[in-house]
């Protein structure tokens, strides 16, 4: 009897990113998994044929870096996105008159770089009287909230010392609003946790987007903890989403650092800081599964607040600061390694990324593991030798494309002409040897992956200007960061990633091949379909003989 496939897509420009057989015609898909991929007609038969006539066909895209409660939650907040302090004010105006008395006005998205300054407790006050008000920045290192809210937290007419953050004040000693980096946990202890519904709420709007972006799976970058988290209770949120049907993309899971704890293993286990039941890295499958330990080292170069080894542009007495003692940071490290865990490490700064690294090195005499896959997340300002380090140690770097147009100018102008040749490094990567990944940091920056591909390439700021051009890579390399890469990141390249047979039907289909078209026409280009375990999860409506799921998010 001939074999028959479930699903079979013909007179398709096929890019399968797998270097031994780089490009096909026809896929065909068994259950949710790839069953064979060819060069003309097929001689099998499918209980569904789909003529993609022409259409691009991708692996589907993989953001390895995300935060995907806090991108569902933005898009019921205030959109901050704007160019002055006066537009954002009117923005706050507009959205406490349309929330319910006794709420909080909450918005996101802010720039202070942009709108010319940070917004002030006193404007919010008067555009906002009687209200609570939280204003997110753009890149989630910081905060600026009303008088109402200081006044609950007790700090309206004085700043406390806050370990790994701050509050700013004015030259008086008068809070200004504006809570840095760990600061904001201080908010946290009036807003959170939020409830299970709202965040599975949260992670459905999202999921609804990531597909008609073409994406299949994500990497939530820190649940359960810390400024990053939203609830203790942040996994059953998603076990909640996919429950209903309504989980939308495969997620990885980063746990914060703050959610891991003693858990009274036997000193033989190594197990010194864990998850209650030695719950750890790989617990899961493949739709929901924990990655690794997230842990912030440092702040942002928007902010200033990234640790530096020589002080920001015009700022002599600021070279940003860790989030904790270095010490800590490097013994939580650790004893992640040691207990079995996968290690994300925030580190932007060039001070940040020399404890990561110091860190990783010392993990790996004190405890060889094969193959633990540890990551440095942004590898934002880093120096040549700190690139050749992070080879030798087999480390992921995981910088995001898009920042070069969204912050690429405030962080040209935070570290100065001598040092904007480390900025958010690609080409320098693979040069080393190592595997790039692909990823936005959503909501810092838009998460179209399309977006993130046009800036790895074209490597521009808003202004025009050129960002690091020398790091920039071709479309090529682009989009296997953003297919096998960030597979390879997740230590999933064995199932997805690339057109293989045996790997999950996991697709996107794009109304042009990217690596036909010139480099400013990428963003452009438009997502037909995504295919996600060989069901289709989106259809823009162009292909309408893609009917092939239940449930279509349509546009």
């Amino acid at each position: 009897m001939p074999y028959e496939a479930d699903l079979l897509l013909v007179n398709a420009n096929v890019l399968t990113i797998d270097p031994g057989r780089p490009r096909a015609s026809a896929v065909a898909v068994s259950g949710d998994r790839i069953a064979g991929v060819y060069d003309g007609d097929p001689a099998i038969t499918a209980r569904s044929v789909v003529d993609l006539k022409g259409a691009t066909l991708l692996p589907g895209f993989h953001d390895a870096h995300n935060h995907m409660i806090g991108f569902g939650l933005s898009r019921t907040e205030a959109d901050l996105r704007v160019a002055s302090l006066g537009e954002l004010y009117d923005r706050v105006a507009s959205h406490a008159r349309t929330t319910k008395a006794g709420e909080w006005v909450v918005g996101s998205g802010y720039d202070q770089t942009k709108t010319g300054g940070h917004p002030h407790r006193d404007a919010l006050d008067n555009v906002a009287p009687g209200r609570r008000v939280w204003l997110k920045h753009t890149s989630g290192h910081m905060c600026v909230v009303s008088s109402l809210v200081l006044a609950d937290l007790g700090i309206d007419t004085a700043a406390p010392q806050v370990d790994g953050g701050r509050v700013a004040t004015d030259e008086a000693g008068r809070p200004t609003g504006l809570l840095e980096e760990r600061a904001q946990e201080l908010v946290a202890a009036l807003t959170h946790p939020y409830p299970v519904r709202t965040l599975a709420d949260a992670i459905a709007r999202a999921g609804e987007q990531y597909l008609r972006e073409g994406l299949t799976s994500v990497t939530e970058a820190g649940i359960g903890g810390g400024w990053v988290g939203h609830s203790p209770a942040e996994l059953a949120a998603y076990q909640a989403a996919r429950d209903a049907g309504r989980l939308h993309v495969r997620v990885e899971l980063m746990v914060a650092s703050e959610v891991l704890h003693g858990i009274g293993a036997h000193p033989s286990d190594g197990i010194e800081l864990g998850l209650d039941l030695g719950i750890r890295t790989g617990f899961g499958d493949d739709w929901l599964r924990l990655g690794p330990m997230k842990i912030f080292t440092d702040g942002s170069l928007v902010g200033r607040t990234a640790a530096m080894s020589d002080p920001y542009e015009g700022q002599p007495a600021n070279a940003g600061y860790f989030q904790a003692g270095a010490a800590d940071l490097a013994a939580t490290i650790v004893a992640a390694h040691r207990a079995g865990w996968r290690v994300a490490a925030h580190a932007i700064g060039d001070r940040a990324i020399d404890l990561a690294l110091d860190a990783f090195g010392t993990a790996a005499a004190a405890y060889p593991r094969k193959d633990p896959r540890h990551r440095i997340e942004h590898f934002a300002a880093a120096r040549p030798d700190q690139v050749v380090t992070a080879s030798e140690r087999s480390l992921l770097a995981v910088p995001q494309g898009r920042f070069c147009t969204e912050l690429g100018d405030a962080m040209m102008a935070a570290v100065g002409p001598r040092r904007q040749s480390w900025l958010y490094r690609q080409r320098s990567l693979l040069d080393a040897g190592m595997v790039l990944p692909g990823s936005s940091d959503r909501p810092v920056a838009a998460g179209a992956p399309l977006l993130g591909i046009h800036d790895m390439v074209n490597r521009r700021t808003a202004s025009g200007a050129p960002f690091n051009a020398a790091e920039a890579v071709t479309v090529e390399q682009a989009l296997r960061a953003y297919t096998f890469g960030s597979a390879y990141a997740s230590k999933a390249e064995h199932v997805k990633g690339t057109i293989e047979p045996g790997k999950f039907a996991d697709f996107v289909v794009l109304s042009e091949d990217p690596t036909a078209v010139g480099p400013d026409r990428i963003a452009g280009l438009a997502v037909l379909a995504t295919i996600v375990g060989g069901q289709l999860r989106y259809d823009s409506g162009v292909l309408g003989t893609l009917a092939l799921a239940d449930a279509i998010v349509r546009v």
